[in-house]
C-alpha cells in the first residue's frame, strides 16, 4: 500500500524548511474548528490570557495549525510568536486528512515558514474508513485509501517533515462493528507503520477507545523504534505496558481535566522518562479554559500539572521533556526558533 521511494530524504537530522528553493507564502488555515465540532458554536471563543512563561523551553510535539479558531483569527506567525513568549520555542503541526496533508507540506515549503516549525502527515484512522467508502461526510468523492497513503508517502519526503502521524485506531467515531471501516483503519495503520520504518521516522499514534487493538497491531507488525502515543488516554496499566516496550507518551491538556484522574494516575505510574507534551490545538484546551480556543502558548498550564503529578520541579520537568522530545525527533541543538 505504500509507494516505494527512490531513497529516504531524512538522514537523522531535522532539515530546515528553508533548505529548498523558496516557495509561496505560508497558506492560511483551511478550516474552522466548528467544521468538525459544531457544538462549539455556543462556546466562549475568546482567546485565554497568556500564562506565566515556562522557566525552560519545551516543544509542542502535536498541534493542528491548519485549523482556525477563536474570535480573532491568528496567523501562523501569531501562533509562533505567542508560543515563543510563553516558552514554547518550536512546534510540530500535524495534517491528518488529504487537504490538511497538502496544506502542511505547502506550509513547510513556503518562503516565510517560521524556522521553528516542523510537521507530520498521515491518513487519520477515521479518514481511512471514508477513503474506503469513497465519499466524505458531505458526500464528496474521495480517492481510494491506497492512493491517499501514496500521497502521504510522497509528501513525507518533503522539507521539514519529521514524523508519520497521526495514525492508529479509533472506535469512538468509527464503529468497531463496521467490518469495512475496521479493516480500513487496521490496513491504514499497518501501512503507516511500514512507512515510518522505511523513512526511519517516528510514528505518532491516535488511539481512542482502542488500546488493546492498537497494541495487537504494533506487536504483530513490530513498532517503529520511536513510537509516540499522541494525546495518551490510557490508564496506569496501559501506560506501563507502553513504556516497558520503549514507547513514548505525549500528554495534552486532558491531563488537567477534573475527570481525568486515571490519566494522572498513568502519568504518576511512569514518571517523566518517556513523556512529552502537546496541545492537540485547537482542541483540548487545558483547565481553567477548557472549551475555549487552544494554541501552543497555553502549554505552561499543562506542564504545571505534569510537574505536580510527577513531583518534579517545573524547570526540571521542562528540561527532561525537552530532551526526550529532541531525542525522539532528532532535533539538533541550535535550530533557530
Amino acid at each position: 500500500m505504500v509507494r516505494r521511494a527512490r531513497g529516504p530524504s531524512y538522514h537523522g537530522r531535522m532539515s530546515s524548511p528553508h533548505e529548498t528553493p523558496p516557495g509561496p507564502a505560508a497558506p492560511s488555515p483551511v478550516r474552522d474548528r466548528e467544521d468538525i465540532d459544531p457544538r462549539g458554536k455556543k462556546r466562549d471563543r475568546s482567546w485565554p490570557p497568556a500564562p506565566e512563561p515556562l522557566p525552560f523551553p519545551v516543544i509542542d510535539n502535536h498541534c493542528h495549525l491548519d485549523f482556525a479558531d477563536g474570535d480573532e483569527q491568528l496567523s501562523i506567525h501569531d501562533h509562533v510568536a505567542r508560543a515563543a513568549a510563553a516558552g514554547i520555542d518550536a512546534q510540530i503541526t500535524i495534517g491528518s486528512d488529504l487537504e490538511a496533508v497538502r496544506w502542511t507540506a505547502a506550509l513547510l515549503a513556503s518562503a516565510d515558514c517560521p524556522p521553528s516549525l516542523r510537521g507530520g502527515v498521515a491518513v487519520h484512522p477515521n479518514e481511512a474508513a471514508l477513503h474506503v467508502r469513497g465519499r466524505d461526510h458531505q458526500g464528496r468523492e474521495l480517492v481510494g485509501l491506497d492512493e491517499a497513503i501514496g500521497e502521504v508517502s510522497a509528501l513525507l519526503r518533503g522539507p521539514g517533515m519529521v514524523v508519520v502521524g497521526e495514525t492508529g485506531l479509533d472506535w469512538f467515531r468509527t464503529s468497531r462493528e463496521d467490518e469495512a471501516a475496521r479493516t480500513a483503519q487496521i490496513d491504514s495503520f499497518r501501512a503507516h507503520i511500514a512507512l515510518a520504518k522505511e523513512l526511519d521516522l517516528p510514528l505518532q499514534i491516535h488511539d481512542r477507545d482502542a488500546h488493546r487493538d492498537v497494541l495487537e497491531v504494533l506487536e504483530a507488525d513490530g513498532a517503529p523504534e520511536r513510537t509516540v502515543f499522541h494525546c495518551f488516554s490510557g490508564d496506569a496499566e496501559f501506560a506501563r505496558e507502553c513504556v516497558d516496550r520503549g514507547w513514548f507518551l505525549s500528554f495534552a491538556g486532558t491531563v488537567t481535566f477534573k475527570n481525568a484522574a486515571d490519566l494522572r494516575g498513568a502519568l504518576a505510574e511512569v514518571g517523566l522518562g518517556q513523556v512529552m507534551v502537546e496541545t492537540d490545538a485547537p482542541f483540548l484546551t487545558p483547565v481553567p479554559y477548557r472549551g475555549r480556543p487552544n494554541s501552543s502558548y497555553l502549554i505552561p498550564l499543562t506542564m504545571a500539572t505534569i510537574a505536580e503529578v510527577t513531583g518534579t520541579d517545573l524547570e526540571q520537568a521542562c528540561r527532561t521533556i525537552r530532551t526526550t522530545t529532541q531525542d525522539v525527533y532528532r532535533w539538533p541543538e541550535g535550530v533557530p526558533a
